[in-house]
C-alpha cells in the first residue's frame, strides 16, 4: 500500500490521445472515491490518421515514461480505434509487454468493452462508431471477429481524411444518430471511440431505448478500477456496469 495524499483507493494513469479534449473530464467524472487520475499524452502522424492511430501504440513506452518513478496502479490506455487497426494479438501483446516492463497493467479501450460484455452475458450488440467509414467498418469486423453478433451498425457523418473530426461531435447529437438503428435484435448498445463525449447521453439512452449503453471511457475506466481492485457501487438501469458517475456530471 502506498502512503499517498491522494488516490488512497488507487492511482491510474490515462494515457490520452493527443487531441483529446474528452476522455480526460469523462474519467475525472468515472473516477470513484479516492481514485486518483493521472494523464499523459499520447503522440502520433499530425497528418494521416491511420499512422497516427498505430503510432500511439508504437510510442506508447516513451508516454509512459512521461510518469517517471509515479506509483501507478494501472495505466488505461485510452485509444479503441488502434485495436480495430492492428487486432488483439499485436495490440494486446504489446500492452502484455510492457506491462511486465513496467510492474503495473495496461488496459486497453478495445478489450475493457469485450471484458466489460462477457461481464453482462451479451452476445447481440448494436455499435454506433463516431469514424470515418473505413474505420467504422474495421470496429465492425472486430467485433464480429471477438465472437459477437454486430445486429445494428451506424458511424457518424465524418471527414473521412481524420479521425479527430470525433471530437467535434456533442453528446446532443448522439441521440439523433442512433434513433436511425433498429435495436429490436440487440442486447446492448455500444458508443465506441473515447473521443466521443457519451456520459451525459447514456442515462438518457439508456431510458429510452429500454438496454444498457456502453461506451469505451465507462468500460475503460469499469475495468482500470476493478482491475486495481477499487468496490464500486452496483449498476443500475441508467448507470451500467456501476453507479454514482452521473451525479458527478452535474457538479
Amino acid at each position: 500500500m502506498h502512503d499517498r495524499e491522494f488516490g488512497s483507493a488507487a492511482c491510474i494513469g490515462v494515457a490520452v490521445p493527443q487531441a483529446n479534449p474528452i476522455a480526460e473530464p469523462e474519467f475525472q467524472a468515472l473516477a470513484a472515491d479516492g481514485v486518483s487520475v493521472l494523464t499523459t499524452r499520447l503522440q502520433g502522424s499530425r497528418t494521416n490518421s491511420k499512422d497516427r492511430l498505430v503510432g500511439y501504440l508504437d510510442s506508447l513506452q516513451g508516454t509512459l515514461d512521461a510518469y517517471d518513478t509515479t506509483p501507478l496502479d494501472a495505466v488505461a490506455f485510452a485509444c479503441t480505434g488502434v485495436s480495430y487497426i492492428v487486432g488483439d494479438e499485436h495490440c494486446e501483446g504489446e500492452l502484455k509487454r510492457l506491462s511486465g516492463e513496467r510492474g503495473y497493467p495496461i488496459i486497453s479501450a478495445a478489450s475493457a468493452i469485450r471484458t466489460a460484455l462477457k461481464h453482462m452475458g451479451v452476445t447481440k450488440i448494436a455499435v454506433f462508431a463516431p469514424y470515418p467509414k473505413w474505420l467504422s467498418e474495421l470496429s465492425y469486423t472486430y467485433w464480429a471477429s471477438a465472437g459477437f453478433q454486430v445486429v445494428a451498425s451506424a458511424c457518424a457523418p465524418m471527414d473521412p481524411s481524420d479521425t479527430r473530426a470525433v471530437y467535434k461531435i456533442r453528446s446532443k447529437e448522439i441521440a439523433s444518430n442512433v434513433a436511425a438503428l433498429d435495436l429490436s435484435n440487440a442486447e446492448v448498445l455500444i458508443l465506441t471511440g473515447t473521443g466521443m463525449p457519451t456520459l451525459k447521453a447514456i442515462p438518457e439512452l439508456s431510458r429510452q431505448i429500454g438496454k444498457p449503453v456502453l461506451s469505451s471511457n465507462l468500460c475503460l475506466a469499469w475495468m482500470a478500477m476493478t482491475t486495481c481492485g477499487v468496490s464500486l457501487p452496483a449498476a443500475t438501469a441508467t448507470e451500467p456496469l456501476y453507479s454514482g458517475w452521473a451525479p458527478r456530471l452535474r457538479q
